[in-house]
C-alpha cells in the first residue's frame, strides 16, 4: 500500500504540467472526458465484489435473521474492500492528473492495498449491514428517534469511510492511526466532509427510493459517481494534510534523476 510506491516511467497518456486545473463542474467533466472508462471498470469490479454483501443482507432482511447479517457484514465487507480501495486509487490518481494505463496501475495498487483494506472493510461492512437491517425493520410508530439515529449513523459512516479508504491507498500506517486521522479530518474540515457525504447520500437515496427502476444507475454509474463527487470535495483537504502532490512530484523527480544517472 502507500503513496511512495510509484512507477513513473510506465507508458500512458501524459498531462501537460503547465495547464491550470479546472474547478467545479468543469473539472468534473474534464475528468470524465479523460478517465470515464477507468472509473467504470474499477467501479464494475467493486460492484461485482459487493454482491456477497448485498445478497447476505437481503437474505437476513427477508428471514429476519441477525446471524446472516453479521456474516454478510464482516465477510462481505472484507471481500468488497480491496476493490473499493482500487476504485479510490483510480479516482485519486485521476484527481492528481497522474498518467498511466488503468489496468497496470490498478493491479499494482490492488496488491499493495489488499491487506490494509480488510480491517476497515470488515468494520465498515458490519456497521453498514447493521444500519440496513435496522432500517428495513424500522417501526416509526414505536420510536421517532430511530430514523434520526440511522441518519446520523449514515453521515458518520460515509464521512469517515471516505477518509479511511483514501488513506489506505495513500499512506502506510496502522488502521488505528488511519481511523484517528479520519476523525480529525472529519471534524477539522466539516464543510468539505459534509459536502462529500451529501453526494453519497443523494445518490444512494435516489437508488433506494426508485428501486428497481434505478437499477440502471448501478450499471451506468455504479460506485464511481458518488466516489468521484465525494473525493472531489475532500481531495484538497487530503492534499493539504498529507502533501500528496508535493510528495509525488518529489518522488518522480528523484526517480527520473536516478534513471538519468544510470544512463
Amino acid at each position: 500500500m502507500g503513496l511512495f510506491n510509484f512507477n513513473f516511467d510506465r507508458p500512458g497518456p501524459g498531462i501537460r504540467p503547465d495547464t491550470p486545473r479546472k474547478k467545479g463542474v468543469a473539472r468534473f467533466f474534464e475528468l470524465l472526458g479523460r478517465d470515464l472508462t477507468s472509473f467504470w471498470l474499477a467501479s464494475f469490479l467493486a460492484v461485482i465484489s459487493a454482491l456477497p454483501f448485498a445478497l447476505g443482507v437481503w437474505f437476513s432482511v427477508v428471514t429476519h435473521a441477525i446471524a446472516p447479517m453479521l456474516l454478510a457484514g464482516v465477510l462481505g465487507g472484507m471481500i468488497a474492500a480491496p476493490q473499493i480501495s482500487g476504485l479510490q486509487d483510480t479516482i485519486l490518481r485521476s484527481l492528481r492528473d497522474e498518467p498511466g494505463y488503468w489496468w497496470n496501475t490498478y493491479r499494482r495498487a490492488w496488491k499493495r492495498n489488499v491487506k490494509a483494506s480488510l480491517v476497515p472493510g470488515a468494520l465498515g461492512g458490519l456497521v453498514l449491514a447493521t444500519q440496513l437491517f435496522s432500517a428495513a425493520h424500522l417501526d416509526t410508530a414505536q420510536s421517532s428517534l430511530m430514523p434520526v439515529a440511522l441518519l446520523v449513523g449514515a453521515v458518520l459512516l460515509a464521512g469517515l469511510a471516505q477518509y479511511v479508504f483514501s488513506q489506505v491507498v495513500l499512506l502506510e500506517m496502522p488502521f488505528g492511526s488511519i481511523l484517528k486521522n479520519s476523525v480529525f479530518l472529519f471534524l477539522g474540515y466539516l464543510p468539505r466532509t459534509l459536502l462529500g457525504v451529501l453526494w453519497q447520500l443523494l445518490y444512494w437515496g435516489v437508488v433506494a427510493l426508485f428501486w428497481p427502476l434505478s437499477s440502471f444507475l448501478i450499471v451506468i454509474a455504479g460506485f464511481w459517481l458518488p466516489a468521484l463527487l465525494s473525493l472531489m470535495a475532500i481531495y484538497p483537504m487530503l492534499d493539504k494534510s498529507f502533501h500528496v502532490e508535493e510528495t509525488v512530484k518529489k518522488m518522480r523527480d528523484e526517480q527520473l534523476e536516478n534513471q538519468n544517472n544510470e544512463k
